[in-house]
């Protein structure tokens, strides 16, 4: 699979592949059943199961059998869904500036920040800053 190929299928997930890998991340892993236990408002078992699938085929998800039952685990770390999530993210929608992109959310009316908050994202800034000297 591609680098193209490989964050496509990483970032563009409907609300039930996001809610599934969100209870497999918090879980570790988890069997079908154990998913639907926790979800909110799940779906039917089956379709929990085809949804599985589906993530294992985009490469999300791996599994190994335990007994009679197959047991799910991300393919990656939250962490790393992150990072391949916010690159795209980048590059699609500020032609991969991280600077149009935070002025954007600063921009944004309904995102208004405490003093605390944008202290912390100084904090950031000025981290990267020493690793970049470093």
């Amino acid at each position: 699979m591609g680098l193209d190929m490989a964050q496509k299928s990483h970032t563009h997930l409907s609300r039930r592949e996001t809610q599934i890998m969100d209870v497999v991340y918090r879980l570790g892993q988890a069997s079908v059943a154990e998913v639907l236990s926790g979800m909110e408002d799940p779906p039917s078992y089956n379709s929990v199961r085809v949804i599985i699938g589906i993530l294992e085929d985009k490469g999300l998800l791996v599994h190994h059998a335990q007994g009679n039952r197959y047991i799910y685990k991300p393919k990656q770390s939250r962490h790393q869904a992150v990072k391949t999530a916010a690159s795209h993210f980048l590059n699609t929608f500020f032609a991969g500036s991280a600077p149009k992109a935070v002025a954007t959310l600063l921009d944004i009316k309904d995102a208004q920040m405490s003093k605390e908050e944008l202290d912390e994202l100084v904090g950031i800034i000025e981290r990267a800053k020493l690793r970049k000297r470093n």
